[in-house]
């Protein structure tokens, strides 16, 4: 029964590691915006954020301030903009290699 139990353990366990680190080399389309000012993240200052899956994740591989001025009307510590992107989850951190800011749309 202990070595059922330990086998289930290791077999979630290694799941959940999988699914943590799992590829998304892939072009897509996120939110993206300040995660500090729009998606609550600690840390300090202004950085740039992307929330894949209702999980948010910094941004590495391009700045905020690439984008635009972040405090402007439609920037984003003051919006959530959508970005099509290509990178992969690295730990807690996006890692990009493609980045682009979708047009805002109009109501």
């Amino acid at each position: 029964m202990k070595k059922i139990l330990l086998l289930l353990a290791l077999f979630l366990l290694n799941i959940a590691v999988a699914q943590e680190k799992k590829p998304t080399n892939k072009k897509q389309i996120v939110e993206a915006s300040c995660g500090q000012c729009q998606f609550g993240m600690k840390g300090n200052g202004c950085d740039l954020a992307v929330r894949i899956d209702g999980k948010a994740y910094f941004v590495e591989g391009t700045h905020i301030d690439k984008h635009g001025d972040a405090h402007a009307e439609d920037g984003f510590c003051q919006a959530i903009r959508k970005a099509e992107v290509i990178g992969t989850i690295k730990d807690t951190v996006f890692v990009v290699t493609h980045f682009k800011l979708l047009p805002k749309r109009t109501k």
